[in-house]
């Protein structure tokens, strides 16, 4: 990897060419000094992608010296970072102290944070394809803040994204769905270097990606051919060079970049007929020339960056292929595997020279007083934004009063509860947006959905409204509350964080809900999780939940949710039993949303009808309360017995079958207390700090499990049975842990109960070998 590198050879502004210069050579001098100047004791691998920065940073450069504006939100691909801080530390945004740290504990990160970088971020990046999506559903909760409250205004979403990412599935879940069609303002740029992580692509297919862009309401842009080979293709023959460049699979055309002169004059003209054409155009050219021509490809050259930028259409989404060279203007640039490859020192002394940097002073700031210097300063000035003062959430009730009798499902709770919402507390209400990806009726939400409406840009006719036997209203207007995406889990999640942002971005809390399959919440796990990453703050309901549903069987079941939601960072996960813990429980998780210390919750509620008697609310209200707060807490006592030899701790939809336990142990001669666990993540957060590990209020585990009442413990949820069974380390008692383990059947549900042993029964033997 030592071909030692041409000298720029980029038409347009020179200054914009000095800043590009600039940009190169402190992103990649930022990898350098991590990898080869920093002392590394441990000897674990830094890394950094040098290649990966050179290919962008002409686009970047021409992007933020030339075309962007403070309304607009960037999202950086994740190999790139180096770029963005370089820009930042041209433009003032970043201390020089940091260049140094990348990588580094309380430095810059590997790959662009929104919530730990200290530089501005506009996108977390990083997990390939989100950060990629993240400005769609970003470009959605502008509009929705903007339309519902104002303020939001306008501006651009740009992704700057590699080719690679486009074989991701949420890239093109996100692109065919049919409310993305519609927003103007997404600028997608397809970093097009042809290259993997290992190797050449050889068959990337850019015109079929450009048509699968198009037939998506997309419009696209080709970025192919500099200033320079434009020339060459108009001049006698030079179509011949054209046909021959276009028609050059990608490995033959990367080979071409790690040629000297002589070997190019060789290859380039190829055995075709029309070879000699090719050969009578390229004598003509001095080896500089030549050289320079074989990379002049229209990602690295202003005047066609500028051109391409200046040419969207803002009334559809856009997407500009930027053909680049991976590693451009580097010794390693189109070596197949310069993906992670780093320049050594003698190399970067070249780079220096040839960039007009300083290899001693390697972050030398442009001259004062310089052009480049005025051109830094006045590009930071007109992209400065006004500090956004962050609204406080409004007040969300901890308790709405009323107490749920008959039979009911923690899954219709759910609908319940948000009308009880519009009509207890209307300014929490107004900020509450529902998102679902074509589930809404099936999981209750119809009434909440009659009641404020389909969110939609324009105001849409609703065909069904003198349909008497239509129950569910679909009106479609802007200041509706409920988003409807299709059927991809990705994007509802996406759509989550960014909703979940909006308090930080503009200022503006929202309270977002998103509703799925719980079986699907594993597929939306990534991205949720990301989103929760870069600081956005959304409450997941997955609904219809574990085997419950027995009749669907095993294909609709969910088993490892549980640990899921204890596991999240950044993430409070309950399980009510009971209609009334679940109003509890998301109004308390709704308190959470909306603030700069606020988290994300995670919902797992069930369609098993339950006897909402069995909840045995307190009618007082001291008493009432004090369950309340256990509730939100993590765990509550149902039932407590004078001379309990065993606990039963159930959670969500067997608590039932922990009660008739708890009764027929009773009449065996064994009493039992009944534990309701809502929360075992609240509840292991509990324990731990209890035992010097964290920050968590304790005093959940003196009432659910005090020591003065230790006895063997028996666990059941409708889950993998792990999930709880830390609970015997509370007061380090026995215990045998109930759970569901395999693939499920159809069948009914006490079939179904007693073939994963969550039946009364497999609840009754397991106490009694504890308690003998």
């Amino acid at each position: 990897m030592s071909t030692p590198a041409p000298a720029r050879q980029t038409s347009g502004d020179d200054l914009i060419g000095e800043i590009e210069d600039r940009v190169l050579w402190l992103a990649t001098a930022i990898v350098d000094h991590a990898n080869r100047v920093r002392p590394n004791p441990s000897g674990l691998k830094v890394g950094g992608h040098q290649a990966s920065s050179a290919s962008m940073a002409s686009i970047m450069t021409a992007l933020w010296f030339h075309h962007l504006r403070p309304e607009d939100r960037v999202s950086v691909k994740p190999h790139a970072a180096p770029v963005l801080h370089a820009i930042n530390y041209l433009l003032g945004e970043l201390d020089e102290s940091y260049l140094t740290r990348l990588r580094e504990f309380g430095g810059i990160q590997s790959y662009p944070s929104r919530s730990k970088d200290p530089d501005p971020v506009d996108y977390s990046t990083g997990s390939v394809g989100i950060g990629a999506t993240a400005p769609i559903w970003g470009a959605i909760a502008r509009r929705y803040v903007d339309m519902s409250f104002g303020g939001a205004g306008q501006g651009r979403q740009y992704s700057l994204l590699g080719d690679a990412e486009l074989d991701e599935g949420a890239i093109w879940e996100a692109i065919v769905d049919p409310i993305v069609a519609e927003l103007g303002e997404i600028v997608w740029i397809v970093d097009l270097n042809r290259q993997s992580l290992d190797r050449v692509v050889p068959n990337i297919a850019a015109d079929r990606l450009q048509g699968m862009f198009a037939s998506a309401g997309w419009q696209v842009i080709t970025l192919k051919y500099g200033q320079l080979l434009e020339e060459l293709f108009a001049r006698p023959g030079g179509e011949a060079l054209r046909l021959r460049v276009d028609e050059m699979s990608n490995p033959e055309y990367q080979r071409l970049l790690r040629c000297d002169a002589q070997a190019l004059r060789e290859r380039l003209p190829g055995q075709g007929p029309l070879a000699r054409e090719i050969a009578t155009i390229i004598d003509d050219l001095d080896d500089a020339t030549l050289l320079a021509a074989v990379r002049n490809l229209g990602g690295h050259d202003f005047r066609a960056i500028d051109l391409a930028l200046s040419s969207i259409d803002d009334t559809r989404p856009t997407v500009i292929f930027a053909y680049t060279i991976k590693g451009h203007r580097l010794p390693s640039q189109g070596h197949p595997q310069n993906h992670s490859s780093l320049l050594n020192a003698e190399q970067m002394r070249a780079l220096s020279a040839q960039l007009g940097a300083d290899f001693d002073d390697p972050w030398l700031p442009f001259p004062e007083g310089s052009a480049a210097s005025r051109l830094c300063i006045d590009t930071a000035t007109r992209l400065r934004r006004h500090n956004q003062p962050i609204s406080a959430p409004p007040a969300v009730p901890a308790d709405i009063g009323r107490t749920p009798s008959g039979t009911a499902t923690t899954q219709a709770a759910l609908g319940r509860a948000l009308l009880d919402l519009t009509r207890e507390a209307p300014e929490a209400a107004r900020r509450v947006v529902t998102v679902s990806p074509d589930v809404t009726s099936s999981t209750n939400l119809g009434g909440w959905v009659n009641k404020v409406g389909i969110w939609s840009p324009t105001e849409r006719t609703d065909w069904f409204a003198d349909d008497t036997e239509t129950i569910l209203h679909w009106r479609e207007r802007p200041s509706g509350q409920h988003i409807e995406l299709g059927i991809a889990e990705t994007n509802l999640v996406g759509m989550l964080g960014e909703l979940g942002a909006t308090w930080s971005r503009w200022g503006h809390p929202l309270l977002p809900i998103g509703v799925l399959y719980d079986p699907f919440v594993e597929r939306a796990l990534e991205p949720w999780a990301f989103g929760i990453y870069a600081g956005g703050q959304s409450i997941l309901v997955g609904t219809p939940s574990g085997v419950s549903l027995a009749p669907e069987g095993g294909a609709h079941q969910s088993i490892k949710t549980p640990s899921i939601g204890i596991e999240q960072p950044g993430c409070i996960a309950y399980e009510p039993a009971f209609a009334i813990d679940t109003e509890w429980t998301l109004l308390a998780s709704l308190a959470r949303l909306g603030r700069p210390n606020g988290s994300s919750a995670y919902l797992r509620l069930s369609t098993r009808p339950v006897n909402q008697l069995l909840a045995a609310v307190p009618p007082d209200p001291a008493a009432r309360e004090r369950r309340r707060s256990q509730v939100v807490a993590g765990a509550y006592p149902l039932r407590r017995s004078d001379n309990a030899r065993v606990t039963i701790a159930a959670m969500g939809a067997v608590v039932p079958e922990a009660i008739a336990a708890s009764e027929q142990l009773e009449q065996l001669g064994i009493e039992a207390d009944v534990i309701c666990v809502t929360s075992p993540g609240l509840i292991f957060a509990a324990m731990r700090a209890r035992q010097g590990q964290g920050e968590a209020e304790t005093w959940i585990l003196d009432e659910a499990f005090p020591a003065d009442r230790a006895t063997p413990l028996v666990t059941v949820l409708d889950g993998h049975p792990h999930a709880l069974a830390f609970l015997a380390g509370i007061n380090q008692v026995p215990s045998t842990n109930l759970g569901v383990t395999g693939f499920g059947q159809s069948g009914a549900l006490n079939d179904v109960q007693q073939y994963h042993g969550l039946d009364v029964n497999s609840i009754i033997y397991a106490a009694l070998d504890l308690a003998e």
